[in-house]
């Protein structure tokens, strides 16, 4: 099958993801437990990953400098630093040391991030073809089963430090596969740290990043909520929402590897958008809980190409020298949808509803078409 020809050709940062998705899965199932061992409110869980987030931040505006200096091996290396630093949020017992803890843990994450995705973007370039919703896909499926594992371990009352351990220990064990991996030799190494990128490209493609996470937040951390309040499902029903998101969009990013050897990038990150805004726009102003599944199930397909494709497109059209650092910057700007997507969400909901919320996100995702896929490719001709 083609998708196995690729994830072979491509397993090096497949495991990558597969590495992130193992932690960032684990940790969404072990909040409930993370609060209150930490003694954490509500407001003091949203600080701290706001330190968080910006750790992982700075470490992507690093990230190019890393892999500069660490070479073939700093696939292999990230991961283990990240590896290394899974277990932190699981010793936390006060708001400091949970804040320091998820930094850290952010900071690894967010160096692996960029190298990972760089990494497939030489692939990409190498081999000429198309492995990068392929690979945000199994970062997808990996977060939905290491968020079902850790359910079950939590079950059987497992604490978060064995639970963090665990998947830190296959992490390391995905490290290997990494070391011995191929790597895609046209230069992606020789990063230069004067080459900038030109940020006609970068920056509508980082917007459009931006709001592809912007919408995925949104709806990972706001549909529970929005079934449960306004359309009276109970506990079970309402998370019903962020799992249709989370399987959809693995399948959405799987559909995308083939997708993307038929069309260009701008003409899939227009119909993903357009898909996402109709099911965002459902699954606020839904009649019942079956068409909200649905708003849910038809933003989660749609979102899923969003990012992945910007930043292939960004990626394909810049020198070899320089993908690590457009990635970076890419990443710096998109890692922005994390900041504003709650803030915005719960501002929205006080002032209008949660219904309105989830209309503005549609509206926001409309930009994507109508503005920003012809500034990037206006970018992209300079």
């Amino acid at each position: 099958m083609t998708i196995l020809k690729d994830l072979a050709a491509s397993r090096g940062p497949a495991a990558a993801f597969a590495a992130m998705g193992l932690f960032w899965g684990g940790f969404a199932a072990l909040v409930p437990d993370l609060k209150p061992q930490a003694r954490l409110s509500d407001e003091g869980f949203g600080m701290a990953m706001l330190v968080a987030t910006c750790g992982a931040v700075l470490a992507m505006w690093l990230a190019p400098r890393a892999e500069a200096r660490l070479g073939r091996a700093a696939l292999p290396v990230l991961a283990l630093v990240m590896a290394a630093a899974f277990p932190l949020p699981g010793l936390a017992q006060s708001w400091t040391g949970f804040a320091l803890a998820m930094a850290m843990a952010a900071a690894g994450s967010g160096l692996l991030d960029v190298v990972m995705n760089a990494r497939v973007a030489a692939l990409e370039a190498a081999l000429g073809r198309p492995l990068m919703n392929l690979n945000h896909g199994l970062y997808s499926l990996v977060y939905a089963a290491a968020a079902v594992a850790t359910g079950l371990a939590r079950e059987t009352g497992a604490a978060p430090l064995p639970v963090f351990s665990g998947l830190a220990l296959v992490a390391v064990l995905l490290a290997g596969i990494m070391l011995t991996a191929p790597v895609a030799t046209d230069g992606a190494e020789e990063t230069k740290a004067g080459a900038l990128p030109r940020w006609g490209l970068i920056l509508p493609g980082g917007t459009i990043v931006l709001i592809g996470f912007l919408a995925e937040q949104s709806a990972e951390g706001w549909s529970a909520l929005h079934l449960e309040r306004n359309l009276g499902a109970g506990a079970a029903a309402g998370a019903v929402g962020p799992a249709l998101l989370g399987l959809t969009m693995g399948v959405g990013r799987l559909a995308g590897q083939a997708l993307a050897q038929r069309f260009a990038e701008p003409t899939v990150i227009r119909a993903g958008a357009l898909v996402a805004a109709c099911g965002a726009a459902l699954a606020g102003f839904a009649p019942g809980l079956w068409a909200a599944y649905a708003g849910f199930a038809v933003l989660g397909l749609g979102a899923s190409v969003v990012v992945p494709m910007a930043f292939a497109f960004v990626a394909g059209r810049v020198g070899a020298e320089r993908r690590a650092q457009a990635i970076s910057r890419l990443s710096v700007i998109g890692y922005a949808g994390f900041f504003l997507g709650p803030p915005m969400m719960g501002g929205l909901s006080g002032l209008m509803g949660l219904a309105t919320a989830f209309g503005a996100v549609a509206l926001i995702l409309a930009a994507i078409p109508a503005i920003l896929v012809p500034w990037m490719k206006r970018g992209a001709a300079e």
